[in-house]
């Protein structure tokens, strides 16, 4: 899948130098040999091995760069001596040796080190640095001989070169907002609840927010599994946030918000979701002028609408938003709805203009006799938005006028739906029936355990395997279901299973309100006509995943109208990405990605978490700690939080779990 010269990534060892270019194997990773599309790289070197795209390649310089990156990030840890003061002496003998100043006792002496850091370091970063520098002092022997032997610099040691350093952990590669988990994790178990907070902040402002409903998945990537459990990673995120609510703190930010600059330059921003805040977050933190538009009447978008208060309590998540729109740089316009001309106004007004509208247009379930205008047939937003509306603003009236003693059946098997048919019994509705095409492993992987086990303790009846084929009704007032039943045939040619319906299979369900949440779309309505934005095949607003601007100039898009129904930390993770190349598009024109965030993609698509390794040095079967819940008894009739999160001894005993698993990568290019 990669061309290189010579590669021991991952143990895969590859030499292809000395042999004709046909004549190449190629590596199995995705491995950077092109650094950006317009510069190739030299050299990429890891945690893992290191592989070489080009010939001329200094190794003995390579290995010092990175040692000196290593010895940067020691000297800020000290946690053990291996780790701090190998990473000092990696780092002095090899700058020796590169200088033409070394002896063979040096490269002993480094085998030596590397070996002792390998077995003895605390952390991965310590234990990992040693390997690809060993490689290169192996299979690069004759360039490290020729500088000790002859007493000469190596061969690039005075060259101008870019070396381009990220560190990492299996866990920030795969949380879509790339959050330092390692670090909040320390601030936890130093019991430094500011550090934590600041360590969030820095990629992710919602941090009660995604406390407390984000999907986690970076737990799945958490080499813990590979010894016992996944660390309980999100709740760990909101106890600093809780902390700096719970004692009045000041705001924590990252850094300190630069002053508001005079300049004249300004960006819009179309929605007051998790996208659109963590943008105007992010760039009001540079000072930059920042106006958000949002039709409904209150600030947060779905997060505010949609998720129930009892996954999310308003009072924390507004919190989350105080933190954005204190500052100076934002102003905020509620009720505004933005149409196609109120659009172009705003495009002509703004240097930027930043889509970060979600999607609320509640899809069909494809059914026969599907009307919307049929009294009983209710979409999920709608729902969700008479609800929450009531619960946490007091703004229209209880869901429960509409639910109470009736029969619910929602159609659906993601968040949406979890939220649809968990409120349907908190506003008092007699039955709840939840209707999926797929099965229940298939349901807790979109959403999670926890919700769907907790659905399941209040009351909610799941039927896997099935679809509603046609929707009777009586002068317009639903009356009843025919639901298909199928099931799952293997392939026998080993592909995917099949959903297949079963004949005489289909049974009806009386009920009283039928809900699809299946998904959403957005209402791309706002977008001129004549400005011919290109769109997804899902129609959603088409960018190239990297950037997010759209086919117009200067008109970026993030968040659910960009990729469809999204979770909030994916939202995030775009949005920030977005702000950040908005910063810069403003007063150059052009669209730009910093190194940091071009290593992000690198590693993104390298992959970062390996579930094949075995990991040896740590006590295996530590059980996970589990945070207290309400008793179903206690809140399947209201709408307090149900996850109390941890107790402080809890909270320190789940943190000294983790493994602090930080990498550091590197390319020359």
């Amino acid at each position: 899948m990669s061309a290189v010269l010579f590669s021991t990534w991952k143990d895969e060892f590859i030499d292809n130098r000395g042999k004709a270019s046909e004549e190449w194997n190629e590596s199995a990773f995705k491995l950077p040999e092109e650094y950006t599309a317009d510069r190739r790289s030299k050299a990429f070197i890891g945690w893992d091995g290191v592989a070489i795209f080009q010939e001329d390649i200094d190794a003995v310089r390579l290995a010092t760069e990175y040692a000196a990156q290593y010895q940067v990030y020691s000297e800020a840890c000290g946690r053990c001596a291996p780790g701090r003061w190998g990473g000092r002496i990696l780092y002095d003998l090899l700058d020796k040796i590169a200088r033409g100043e070394g002896s063979q006792a040096d490269v002993d002496h480094l085998k030596e080190v590397s070996e002792t850091m390998m077995l003895t370091s605390k952390c991965e970063i310590g234990r990992t640095v040693p390997k690809p520098i060993l490689d290169l002092m192996e299979h690069y022997k004759e360039q490290f001989d020729k500088a000790i032997d002859l007493q000469i610099p190596s061969k690039h040691y005075h060259k101008e070169i870019n070396y381009i350093a990220k560190v990492t952990a299996p866990c920030t590669d795969v949380c879509p907002a790339h959050v330092d988990i390692p670090a909040y994790i320390e601030g936890v178990r130093d019991m430094d609840f500011s550090d934590s907070l600041a360590a969030t902040r820095q990629t992710m402002p919602l941090a009660h927010t995604c406390g407390r409903v984000c999907p986690h998945p970076c737990e799945d990537a958490c080499r813990r599994i590979n010894l016992d459990e996944p660390i309980s990673i999100m709740e760990l995120k909101r106890l600093g946030a809780d902390y700096e609510t719970d004692h009045h703190l000041p705001w924590q930010h990252p850094e300190p918000p630069k002053a508001l600059r005079n300049d004249g330059k300004k960006v819009a921003i179309i929605g007051a979701g998790p996208a659109g805040l963590t943008a105007a977050y992010y760039l009001a933190l540079e000072g930059i002028k920042v106006d958000i538009f949002e039709e409904l009447p209150v600030l947060g978008g779905e997060v505010a609408v949609g998720v129930p208060e009892y996954r999310m309590p308003v009072d924390k998540y507004n919190k989350d938003i105080e933190l954005v729109t204190s500052m100076d740089a934002v102003d905020v316009y509620t009720n505004h709805r933005v149409d196609a001309e109120r659009l172009q106004e705003i495009d002509a007004e703004y240097d930027a203009t930043l889509l970060a509208f979600g999607t609320r247009l509640s899809k069909k379930v494809r059914a026969e006799n599907e009307r919307p205008d049929m009294d009983g047939y209710w979409g999920a937003i709608d729902m969700l938005d008479k609800v929450n509306l009531w619960t946490k603003y007091a703004i229209g009236s209880p869901a429960s006028n509409e639910l109470k003693d009736k029969v619910v059946v929602c159609v659906g098997g993601g968040f949406t739906s979890m939220d649809v048919v968990r409120c349907s019994i908190r506003e008092g509705a007699k039955k709840v029936i939840m209707i999926y095409r797929r099965d229940e492993k298939t349901i807790i992987r979109n959403t999670t355990y926890e919700e769907y086990h907790e659905a399941v303790e209040e009351g909610v009846e799941f039927i896997f395997h099935s679809a509603v084929e046609k929707i009777y009704d009586e002068n317009n007032q639903l009356k009843k279901l025919l639901v298909n039943k199928f099931e799952l045939v293997p392939d026998p040619n080993g592909g995917r299973a099949q959903l297949v319906k079963i004949e005489d299979g289909d049974f009806e369900i009386e009920c009283d309100y039928l809900i699809p949440a299946v998904s959403q779309a957005a209402d791309l309505q706002l977008i001129p006509e004549a400005w011919n934005i290109e769109m997804t095949s899902w129609g959603t607003l088409l960018t190239n995943g990297r950037d997010y601007m759209t086919s117009r100039p200067g008109l970026f898009a993030a968040g659910d109208c960009e990729y469809g129904p999204m979770t909030i930390v994916n939202a995030v993770g775009q949005a920030k990405r977005a702000a950040s190349v908005i910063s810069r598009y403003i007063y150059s024109g052009n669209i730009t990605l910093t190194d940091d965030e071009i290593m992000e993609d690198h590693l993104s698509k390298l992959k970062v978490y390996d579930k094949k390794e075995k990991i040896t040095g740590w006590m295996p079967g530590i059980p996970r700690v589990v945070s207290e819940k309400l008793e179903v008894n206690e809140r399947k009739d209201n709408n307090a939080e149900v996850n109390l999160g941890f107790t402080g001894e809890e909270a320190l005993a789940e943190a000294e779990r983790c493994m602090r698993c930080y990498y550091i990568s590197m390319v020359a290019v």
